[in-house]
């Protein structure tokens, strides 16, 4: 059964319309949308997490109609360029904040933050402020944080367009296997092709608000 589904999908604004647009994607599926900027991308991902409805169409999770739900209760992940880490926090912390935003008891978030932080390789920075670590490194920050409640669904929206190409490359090969490890179903965003093809099992390419 499809985890995702967009069904005809319509959003308008000034003078950019986004067009009727479906897509399906099935659970442990990894998609990239391919395209230049400003041709719908970062838009579709919004209607797709409840930032912004869209003007007709559906959005189906697992078959249930949610295209009126709040953001919050869809339990979707993001990761954007811009990571919004706390820079005068821990990496603990930064990682633990969504967890804490669930009300999980303490040991809940132990236990998951130090598993997050293994998985991405930095159980051995943990009470490190999140401000003095490297562009690589905050950016396995921020995928352990959007990673820590266990969302339905990942959506990242040009996370490594501010890193250097070479960098970018490495951690691209390294959050494609740790979401294959994780069964994660993601939505990555892009303007590079040849990191659309590195990282989607699909690859869906957008322009002029088509799909």
């Amino acid at each position: 059964m499809a985890l995702l589904e967009l069904v005809n999908l319509s959003r308008s604004y000034g003078s950019f319309a986004m067009t009727k647009v479906c897509l399906t994607l099935e659970r442990g599926q990894i998609l990239c949308l391919l395209g230049p900027s400003g041709c719908g991308k970062t838009t579709l991902l919004r209607l797709v997490a409840g930032l912004e409805e869209p003007d007709s169409g559906a959005v189906l999770l697992a078959s249930r109609d949610v295209t009126g739900m709040p953001a919050h209760k869809r339990q979707f992940g993001m990761m954007f360029q811009e990571l919004a880490l706390f820079p005068h926090k821990s990496v603990f912390e930064n990682v633990a904040f969504g967890l804490r935003m669930l009300r999980q008891s303490p040991a809940q978030i132990l236990e998951r933050t130090e598993e997050m932080l293994e998985l991405v390789g930095l159980s051995n920075m943990a009470q490190r402020d999140v401000g003095g670590l490297s562009g690589g490194e905050q950016q396995r920050v921020a995928l352990a944080r959007s990673l820590a409640p266990r969302p339905k669904l990942l959506m990242l929206d040009e996370p490594l367009g501010a890193l250097d190409r070479s960098l970018r490359e490495h951690l691209l090969q390294e959050i494609r296997s740790i979401l294959k490890r994780l069964d994660v179903t993601a939505i990555f965003v892009t303007h590079d092709q040849a990191e659309a093809l590195t990282m989607g099992d699909v690859v869906g390419v957008m322009n002029q608000g088509r799909l």
